[in-house]
């Protein structure tokens, strides 16, 4: 335990980071992986783009940077003062990203239950794969949906209560708040929900590791609740990709249990160099993280006001919020709406990229998304308005429109007729798109990103389904999951 003076756990710490400080000052030297022993061995030409200081911080865990018994700590010190630090009682790191995470939460909840664990059908891909994994039969939750602007929102706690009364039996519930738009739950209401039976809820937070620091950001998981929470520190906090963290409080999922779940699918050959960043992100977090989110909060507030007196460019907020739609916004995702402009955020998105060196984080048929975060300020904001607006000043309606094929909501609910890890396990075969309709999948088929699965294994495939996903797919969609990057044909299970 790292306390002060007062026997308070002491955040002006960082026992990771100390441990690797130390380990270098002190001159260690491992005759055990990883061979390129702090860089000794890396070819100049990878230095001179990666640098030295990555591979010389880049050590064995144990016994390397602890001993072979781990009795220095460093790790479990680290954890306990996340947990403290955002109101959890225990914490775990992950180097396998969320993706891993949510998989343990999964498998600690409703592994070996035959009664299945409540899903929003608006999960992330990861989510579906825990399925394939676990054998776990999903539970749809209905996403809330915008028919007019074709956007889901999170469920709502009613819709949550009556998909308990018609699977009251089902191990716990999961869902997804923030949605990569920023989009978040009503988590204490479905907690609530949860708990009036005595049921678990986990919260798949992914995007929200910062919300515990500023009050103006969408509620905290575990203030309000939820039993389980994950987060991606990576998105919106400053760790490095595939830092994750899982957060547990109260008595209805086993910490041991999760462990162990986590241990089942966790590499053994943890990264440091992720161990450390999650470690010192929370330490700046309670130091600075208040300030530093003011700071980004404004910074999104001008940035949301600027874009949006752009000609055809609707900021989306209002719009996102109410009694149909969600119940809170992480104004930090700056979700665009293009379409009066004629051209698909697909095309804007390349344009940026091509012509102004800038990323976004997501685009569809009407949208495009730019995440910010603690790290931007004035300079970079004004540097995405510029590019926006010199992207509108040249953009014109295509002569051709894109017809790309929007299903409606209905034909987005797809009937499951297998457990999704049968029918991707199962014998399968390839069918052309055209004569896949009324067969059952043996693939996801996911838009990336978000990453939000439009077809699982297992469910019986939808002429709109399929034909939102062929047009959507020849005019800039990817689908990195199908089994023909050419979305000509799809797997199925075998007649």
């Amino acid at each position: 335990m790292v306390t002060d003076d007062r026997g308070d756990l002491d955040h002006s710490r960082a026992p990771v980071l100390e441990a690797l400080r130390d380990y270098g000052q002190l001159g260690r030297y491992g005759f055990t992986p990883p061979g390129h022993r702090q860089g000794r061995g890396v070819d100049e030409r990878v230095l001179e783009v990666i640098g030295r200081d990555a591979f010389g911080a880049d050590v064995l865990a144990a016994p390397g940077l602890d001993d072979r018994l781990s009795q220095g700590g460093y790790l479990a010190r680290a954890e306990e003062l996340m947990a403290d630090a955002v109101g959890a009682d225990h914490a775990f790191f992950s180097t396998c990203g969320s993706s891993l995470s949510v998989k343990a939460a999964m498998m600690a909840v409703a592994g070996g239950s035959g009664q299945g664990l409540l899903v929003a059908r608006d999960s992330h891909k990861s989510i579906v794969a825990g399925l394939i994994f676990s054998g776990v039969l999903p539970r749809w939750i209905t996403p809330r949906w915008d028919t007019g602007r074709h956007i889901s929102h999170p469920p709502s706690p009613e819709q949550v209560r009556r998909a308990w009364e018609q699977y009251p039996d089902a191990a716990g519930a999961l869902i997804v708040s923030p949605s990569p738009y920023g989009t978040c739950a009503d988590i204490e209401g479905i907690a609530r929900v949860c708990h009036e039976r005595g049921k678990p809820l986990i919260v798949d937070e992914a995007w929200g590791a910062h919300l515990p620091f500023h009050p103006g950001l969408p509620t905290w998981a575990m203030d309000v609740g939820a039993d389980v929470c994950v987060v991606s520190v990576h998105k919106m906090g400053a760790g490095f990709e595939q830092g994750s963290v899982f957060h547990l409080q109260g008595d209805l999922v086993d910490p041991v249990r999760l462990r162990h779940c986590a241990d089942l699918l966790m590499t053994t050959s943890p990264s440091v160099l992720m161990y450390a960043a999650l470690d010192g992100w929370r330490r700046q977090m309670v130091q600075r993280g208040h300030d530093m989110f003011d700071s980004a909060l404004h910074t999104a507030a001008h940035a949301r006001a600027e874009l949006n007196r752009i000609h055809g460019i609707r900021v989306m907020e209002e719009e996102l919020l109410g009694v149909e739609a969600s119940h809170d916004l992480d104004r930090l995702q700056v979700l665009m709406d293009i379409s009066a402009t004629g051209v698909t955020g697909y095309d804007a998105e390349a344009w940026l990229r091509e012509h102004r060196r800038i990323d976004l984080g997501m685009s569809d048929h009407r949208r495009m998304l730019a995440t910010l975060s603690l790290a931007d300020d004035a300079e970079t904001a004004g540097t995405l308005i510029a590019a926006v607006r010199d992207w509108r000043a040249q953009a014109h309606p295509t002569a051709a429109p894109r017809e790309i094929r929007l299903p409606e909501p209905g034909e987005l609910q797809l009937d499951t007729a297998m457990l999704p890890r049968d029918a991707f396990f199962g014998p399968t075969e390839m069918v052309p798109i055209g004569e896949a309709a009324g067969r059952i999948a043996a693939e996801q088929l996911t838009p990336y990103p978000p990453g939000i699965p439009v077809v699982v294994p297992g469910e019986l495939l939808d002429p709109g389904v399929l034909e939102y996903l062929r047009t959507g797919h020849e005019h800039g969609m990817n689908v990195p999951d199908a089994s023909d990057r050419r979305l000509r044909s799809v797997r199925v299970v075998a007649a």
